[in-house]
């Protein structure tokens, strides 16, 4: 069982998503310890892109204030090796493909792997092209986690054979962002994946309210919740500690009283 696998271990995992450097590096790196002391189990840290195609509005915007506050790739790097002598929560880069291209495949999973960080998110790399990273990832001991959206069907059980760590169930088509109602039937994307592989499945994409999420963490493994934190960070700035970790507390309390 692999690191990541161990999150889910007898609990229903919370998942949380901050954009790196948003509102800068300094709070970043701040915020990852508190979040996982707050009862994170594994947090998603977002390299900001100029051009992310699966993130609605508010993430967008994040990704812009910290690209506008002069975050790099290099600079997340050095920010992730000091957050880790501060907590060995499990962290897992979500990007998008051209950044890794950009830096170059190979050095980009090894500078990953050395300050860090456990696992890899691409939400724009088809599955069928998964070559592209797999090969670097398994040498620098990097775990890939394949998105399910769902019109998958038929190709869930495709997806889960391969899949390490867990298999992130998209809830909703369309790009990120808080959704009042979430209409997708989960349990079948759940089903569907667990037909191919017995890994657990987080629900990610709408998910904001305590009531959302303890529904879908009844019919699922763990839930993953972007937008409605990042807009905390936007709304408090520097100040967004105690919003973001009072905010975790409240979901995680609600996930561990699913059925």
């Amino acid at each position: 069982m692999n690191k990541i696998q161990k999150v889910f271990e007898n609990k229903k995992a919370f998942i949380p998503f901050i954009t790196a450097g948003d509102p800068d590096l300094s709070v970043t790196e701040k915020l990852v310890p508190a979040m996982a002391e707050a009862g994170a189990d594994l947090i998603e840290i977002g390299i900001p892109f100029s051009d992310p195609v699966a993130e609605g509005p508010v993430i967008q915007e994040a990704d812009l204030r910290s690209l506008a506050a002069g975050t790099t790739t290099d600079k997340i790097f050095d920010s992730v090796k000091r957050i880790r002598k501060k907590t060995q929560v499990p962290l897992a880069f979500m990007t998008y493909i051209n950044p890794v291209y950009a830096y170059g495949v190979d050095t980009f999973m090894k500078r990953a792997a050395d300050c860090g960080i456990d696992a890899l998110i691409v939400p724009d790399m088809p599955f069928e092209e998964r070559q592209e990273l797999l090969p670097a990832c398994r040498r620098h001991g990097l775990v890939l986690i394949y998105l399910v959206a769902p019109t998958s069907r038929e190709r869930a059980q495709v997806i889960a054979r391969e899949s390490q760590g867990f298999v992130y169930c998209v809830s909703s088509l369309g790009v990120t962002g808080v959704r009042s109602q979430i209409t997708t039937n989960i349990k079948e994307m759940v089903d569907a994946v667990k037909k191919g592989n017995d890994i657990p499945c987080a629900v990610g994409f709408g998910i904001s309210t305590p009531e959302q999420a303890r529904t879908m963490s009844q019919v699922s493994d763990g839930v993953i919740v972007g937008s409605a934190i990042v807009e905390l960070v936007a709304r408090y700035g520097a100040g967004c500690l105690e919003p973001v970790c009072s905010y975790i507390r409240e979901m995680k309390a609600a996930i561990e009283t699913a059925d």
